[in-house]
């Protein structure tokens, strides 16, 4: 089966998961996430790309970022795998490949679901109980846009300057969303689009898409059942 060609649509978010091979660790100690912090932080700036949020998993990662050039998402992966995956080689002595083929992404309905998106990603640690509260998680940047520590990898998104008119207020009003979980049914529709590389939006919002990048953006046809593709067991979903 092909490939579906990458979106490449200059200002809108995509939701971004790569994965371990064979679901392998992609951090072994703590210098490792500082490198691929550093990395993302050079590749994002060099093919102007705008990161508001991230999670750095041990065998995944996600990352929400809006491209503000052609292929500047394709190009800031590209670059990131190239950099980190020789960084680990070199220091573990290892060879081959790092991550589970190509990255995934989803289109984001900015307008809709982008602070559910980042809620969904600084979420993840939580989820898959390693800590009780995502402030408890170092690798992820709940601490810059809930806590106000300062992430240079971070840009942050008009939806979330629209929070509040000063830094405080922004992130006290982001930790106010933080008192409930994401539903299941959203869990559900997040994962759907990021796995099968669809659209995360409203349905006005996803027949613009369609009519941009000629291709659906949905799963299957009307009227057929909905593939449960999180359970099963292939991947554990956070």
């Amino acid at each position: 089966m092909p490939r579906k060609p990458r979106f490449n649509l200059i200002g809108i978010s995509q939701h971004i998961i790569q994965r371990g091979n064979n679901r392998e660790p992609c951090f072994y100690a703590e210098q490792d996430y500082l490198r691929y912090l550093s990395d993302l932080h050079e590749s994002a700036k060099k093919f102007d790309c705008r990161v508001h949020a991230y999670v750095l998993m041990t065998n995944h990662v996600h990352l929400l970022v809006t491209p503000m050039a052609e292929h500047g998402v394709s190009q800031m992966m590209q670059a990131l795998g190239r950099r980190y995956v020789y960084y680990i080689n070199k220091a573990y002595k290892r060879t081959g490949t790092l991550w589970e083929g190509r990255y995934k992404s989803s289109l984001v309905d900015s307008d809709k679901y982008l602070l559910t998106c980042m809620r969904y990603i600084e979420l993840n640690p939580v989820r898959a109980q390693m800590v009780n509260h995502p402030g408890e998680y170092k690798w992820s940047s709940y601490h810059g846009t809930a806590q106000g520590v300062i992430d240079r990898v971070l840009q942050p998104h008009p939806v979330y300057v629209g929070l509040g008119a000063s830094e405080e207020m922004r992130q006290h009003a982001y930790r106010e969303l933080f008192r409930n979980h994401v539903d299941d049914e959203t869990l559900h529709e997040i994962r759907q689009s990021v796995n099968h590389e669809l659209v995360l939006g409203r349905s006005y919002f996803k027949e613009k898409i369609e009519g941009i990048i000629k291709r659906p953006t949905t799963l299957g046809n009307p009227g057929r059942p909905r593939i449960k593709d999180e359970q099963g067991g292939y991947w554990v979903e956070y």
